[in-house]
């Protein structure tokens, strides 16, 4: 009867954790890249170029998010640190190229960047600064080139269809570890290729086997549009 009230408390503890956004620590990072062919060929997004003008036809970064093994994850972890560009002035011309935003109206980033800091990255300000958060995230999209992986394979943004098992095969050729593809749908209904997810260990050093992958699949066959 003891341990199941200590269990009990523990359980409770972490839930009020949780609702409070107080991070306990997390246990590995998705590292989630987008085609932006995909997010501005859907009706569920509406798309606005950055400022800076259009952005390359590659994969670019939506976020380093902290995650737990149970598929759960912790969130806005700090409200008292928010973003500052300055702390991370000399990584802003890399963040416009490869971590671009497409939402609406057109901007520079910096709403975006803020969002995916103080949502996800205060979360592992333990052992990431600010600085040291957006340069690890600019770091593994060096490190994991998944357009050339695709291309490698014959897989190419052409507006064609392909199988998502090859596309995973393509992709785990390219970086050594299993990624697991979101999809949505384009403005006639089809499945298309629209995320990649990647693991990283908690230090964001290292590619891992994912611990658990996100809910929810795509069709067998999903189409690669252009950009």
């Amino acid at each position: 009867m003891k341990f199941k009230c200590l269990a009990l408390i523990n359980f409770l503890v972490l839930q009020c954790l949780a609702i409070l956004g107080v991070s306990k620590g997390f246990d590995f990072f998705y590292f989630v890249q987008q085609w932006p062919g995909s997010y501005c060929d859907s009706d569920k997004f509406s798309c606005c170029y950055p400022t800076t003008g259009k952005p390359a036809a590659d994969f670019s970064i939506h976020g380093l998010w902290p995650n737990y093994r149970n598929g759960s994850y912790p969130q806005n972890c700090d409200p008292n640190n928010p973003f500052n560009e300055s702390e991370t002035s000399d990584l802003i011309s890399s963040m416009r190229r490869n971590w671009p935003s497409l939402s609406c109206p057109s901007s520079s980033g910096e709403s975006f960047w803020s969002h995916e800091w103080e949502k996800h990255g205060t979360c592992s300000e333990s052992l990431l600064d600010q600085h040291s958060y957006f340069q690890t995230a600019l770091t593994l999209r060096q490190q994991t080139n998944i357009l050339q992986s695709l291309k490698s394979a014959g897989i190419i943004p052409d507006g064609g269809s392909y199988s998502v098992a090859n596309i995973k095969d393509a992709i785990k050729n390219g970086t050594g570890y299993t990624p697991w593809i979101e999809c949505n749908e384009d403005s006639s209904g089809n499945s298309q290729l629209y995320q990649v997810y990647l693991c990283v260990d908690s230090s964001g050093s290292n590619l891992i086997e994912c611990p658990v992958f996100p809910k929810g699949k795509c069709g067998s066959e999903i189409e690669f549009p252009t950009f």
